[in-house]
């Protein structure tokens, strides 16, 4: 699909290229009534104008940001600002009952993700049964209150007539996230900072600046018809991005008792004060990163919170002393591990949230779960790619998944198999959970960790249209 007008960000979903603010977000998976696919694209008319756009979002970004150094200035605290943002998202089948047929050129998306839950490491049995039926869209809510963000959604169900006898969808299923309370702000529930090295778009500010000798990914690595989209999309598609979404359901207690269990020997060397404990070094190794973010490939033996952000690091391709090769953060950014070239198709942008509430006493004291659904935490996972197979299905199963990734056969002198991720992997081909690498002491030495601490509970693939595409094909009459 070619085009030469340059990108209009007023034209580009939020959170896409720029994060929408949120404190709170909710998605609510829905199911267009059988028949109604016309009143449908009336209701949705009348949604566009509060659906947020990239130039929306970071203007929001920037006043928040002012706000905060003039405040400062005056030594003063920054008042919560009322915002809300809006998204919405299309599955393959919502497409087909708006009867839009044009191939849209992902052959993973117009399966949908159930169809892909084996091959990405999934036991269906663990999925929410919600998320075995037929959804068509998502919309996504955020807003730095729960008041404004109830107030926008209680908009929204007034538009499609939710509850009453002329509604044109009906609610699948909801789920709601937040921010971690205090100091654990920005960080997932297994107590690390998320969400940073995320790729800068070329010709987009959007705050975020490329790893050192890495040039900003093309367009089209995360907008479908841009530079670097080499697949034939419809014209309609263009601007727009495939959102993969996943439900993960995190095991904190089970995931912190691993790690007490299994202390490093000989760690700390000689203990000062600040040293971590053993269990806390073992928990950074998996991760490749200490909990505040600071990467253990620059600090690898304690955590320095000032480098949190930095990324101003490549992991050496002969040695894992300072950060093991199957560490989480380098088996989905393998940095030095691949030439540049090779990693650009593969990068995705990160959103989404946690959910639940903290870890109680009870659950601290027994070291394990509650089966109180109410209690159930984890990470409602968004990402954002124009092709899904070079996006979140490789970085699952050909790296995460992968024990062989990052390739070291070529190596001298010789390393071992790098074993799998042991966040998110799952061991495919009867391949154990399990990695080397984690004792920087013994490079060589095996870690077994059968029991997971991620338990996928559903997902799906959907299509975030360009707002002229809600407009002009998803709201079009007919």
């Amino acid at each position: 699909m070619a085009t030469t007008a340059p990108l209009d960000l007023n034209n580009v979903q939020g959170d896409i290229l720029e994060g929408l603010g949120k404190k709170n977000e909710s998605f609510l998976f829905f199911r267009i009534k059988h028949g109604q696919a016309a009143s449908f694209r009336h209701h949705l008319r009348s949604l566009i104008p509060l659906i947020t756009s990239t130039t929306e979002a970071k203007d929001f970004h920037h006043t928040i940001r002012e706000g905060k150094k003039e405040a400062s200035r005056h030594g003063k605290q920054f008042p919560l600002v009322e915002n809300s943002g809006v998204n919405i998202s299309f599955s393959q089948k919502g497409l087909v009952a708006l009867g839009i047929t044009d191939d849209i050129g992902d052959a993973g998306f117009k399966a949908g993700m159930q169809s892909d839950a084996v091959a990405l490491g999934d036991d269906l049995a663990d999925w929410d049964e919600k998320f075995k039926t037929e959804i068509h869209g998502v919309i996504g809510v955020t807003a730095n209150s729960r008041h404004v963000q109830d107030r926008t959604f209680d908009k929204i169900k007034k538009i499609f007539e939710v509850d009453c006898k002329d509604a044109t969808i009906e609610e699948v299923t909801f789920l709601a996230g937040h921010v971690r309370p205090g100091a654990e702000s920005g960080h997932e529930h297994f107590g690390f900072n998320d969400g940073l090295s995320q790729p800068a778009v070329k010709d987009v500010d959007a705050g975020v600046t490329s790893e050192p000798g890495e040039a900003p990914v093309r367009q089209g690595i995360i907008l479908l018809g841009r530079e670097g989209d080499a697949v034939q999309r419809p014209s309609w598609a263009l601007d727009g991005s495939f959102l993969a979404f996943r439900y993960l359901k995190q095991l904190v207690p089970e995931f912190d008792a691993f790690l007490e269990a299994n202390p490093l020997p000989g760690f700390p060397i000689s203990p000062a004060p600040g040293d971590p404990t053993s269990a806390e070094l073992l928990g950074a190794r998996l991760v490749g990163r200490w909990k505040s973010g600071a990467p253990i490939d620059l600090t690898p033996l304690r955590d320095d919170p000032s480098l949190a952000h930095s990324q101003d690091f490549h992991f050496d391709p002969n040695s894992q002393e300072r950060c093991p090769f199957a560490a989480h953060i380098r088996k989905t950014n393998p940095r030095s591990d691949l030439p540049a070239t090779a990693r650009e198709l593969h990068r995705i942008i990160r959103r989404g949230i946690a959910f639940g509430p903290e870890v109680t006493h009870e659950e601290k004291r027994a070291k394990r779960s509650s089966n109180d659904e109410k209690l159930e935490r984890g990470l409602l996972f968004v990402c954002y790619q124009a092709n899904l197979a070079n996006g979140f299905q490789f970085q699952q199963k050909t790296w995460a998944n992968n024990e062989k990734f990052p390739p070291k056969t070529g190596n001298t002198p010789s390393v071992p198999t790098p074993g799998i991720d042991p966040i998110i992997g799952v061991g495919t081909d009867g391949f154990p959970r399990e990695m080397v690498g984690v004792n920087p002491a013994e490079a060589t030495q095996t870690l077994d960790f059968t029991a997971k601490w991620v338990i996928p509970r559903g997902g799906e693939y959907f299509f975030t249209p360009s707002i002229s595409a809600l407009k002009d094909t998803f709201a079009a009459r007919q």
